[in-house]
């Protein structure tokens, strides 16, 4: 078992990560309090995970709630069930929520928490490598609007997360991909050694080589720890962590959210950040093409966004970006691959350019096939 920690003060928490944890015996019970225990899962997750936990827990008295499975159940409907069931069973501040699922489970679970009673604990176990490696780190919680994406939420630390290689072997290779995507993130951010690594060893992580799988997720949660230590309310540094997902998260909400996976949308986000990094000559056009080969070729993501999506869709859609600052959109560009930078300069009919290239993004490409 590998363990890292999130350093917060008082709030900081670990990271678990490896297989079959859960049975490992290494999980102190003290994480999930000593009050009542609340799974939230999705229809999904619950049948395959659901007994083994509840087997971790025996002897707790233990409630489940189960939800839908889909990115469209992220909203506020889910987050009223859930104080409804609290309510009925009367459930106090010393009751701990337990995630397990994926991203859309961890998010609705962490704001629930963070808003019932103004704050009860809650334990995060990601079951997806998207959630493992991103949406269970950093205490990012909320729901989605019909007009944005995680336009509703809260910063809210859990008391650790526990992410047990062994749920990712029940994943379709779609959800495996799409959580690569936020893997292949960090190693653009900041680590383009990690980078090289992805790109070297891409069968070896599509395959589910532990090895290869657990340095991956280990990285990826080490890279995302330093940073929120560092600006746990994104106020700075933190807004790097969202490269690609300007794009993606505009793409999600037109298309429907469901449509498209979350990290499948900040693959083809990552490319058009790439390509508008060349369109402002901060990248080299080399490299822009290397991010759309690494993700398209080495790992078989679909990295061209769909085209019924107009210029002025777009725009509306990114103008309630979270990352708007007194009227201006803040781009998470790239100088380098291993150097993301914030920029609130963007000519509007550069950025349109990219925004209408299609299956031109990062010109060339097919030159380097």
């Amino acid at each position: 078992m590998e363990t890292i920690q999130v350093e917060l003060g008082d709030r900081s928490y670990p990271i678990f990560i490896g297989p079959s944890l859960l049975d490992s015996g290494e999980i102190p019970q003290e994480f999930f309090g000593v009050g009542k225990v609340v799974i939230i899962s999705n229809e999904s997750v619950a049948p395959l995970y659901m007994a083994g936990l509840k087997g971790f827990l025996a002897g707790r008295d233990i409630l489940e709630i189960i939800l839908p499975d889909g990115e469209q159940y992220k909203n506020l409907d889910a987050i009223s069930y859930i104080y409804d069931r609290l309510l009925e069973a009367k459930c106090d501040r010393r009751t701990t929520l337990v995630a397990l699922g994926g991203g859309v489970i961890g998010d609705v679970t962490g704001f629930a928490a963070a808003t019932y009673l103004r704050g009860v604990p809650f334990v995060q176990i990601p079951t997806t490598l998207l959630a493992q490696v991103d949406s269970s780190v950093g205490g990012k919680t909320g729901v989605n609007h019909p007009a944005g994406k995680n336009m509703i939420g809260a910063f809210y630390q859990p008391q650790c997360v526990i992410a047990d290689t062994e749920y990712l072997k029940t994943l379709p290779e779609r959800e495996i991909k799409a959580g690569l995507a936020e893997v292949i993130k960090y190693g653009l951010i900041n680590k383009p050694e990690f980078f090289d690594y992805l790109e070297e060893n891409s069968e070896c992580l599509l395959t589910l080589q532990s090895q290869f799988l657990v340095e991956a997720i280990k990285v990826s949660c080490q890279a995302k720890a330093e940073i929120v230590a560092a600006d746990e309310r994104e106020t700075g540094q933190r807004a790097l962590l969202n490269l690609g997902h300007t794009f993606g998260h505009a793409i999600e909400t037109a298309c429907g959210y469901g449509t498209w996976l979350h990290g499948e949308t900040v693959a083809m986000g990552m490319v058009m950040a790439a390509d508008l990094s060349v369109r402002l000559g901060m990248l080299d056009l080399v490299s822009a093409q290397r991010v759309r080969r690494v993700l398209e070729d080495k790992f078989a993501m679909v990295v061209v966004p769909p085209n019924e999506i107009s210029v002025d869709k777009y725009l509306s859609l990114m103008a309630l970006d979270k990352k708007t600052e007194l009227g201006k959109l803040r781009f998470i560009l790239l100088n380098s691959i291993g150097e993301a930078v914030i920029r609130a300069d963007i000519e509007s009919e550069v950025l349109k350019t990219t925004l209408s290239a299609g299956s031109g993004l990062c010109i060339n490409h097919e030159e380097l096939r």
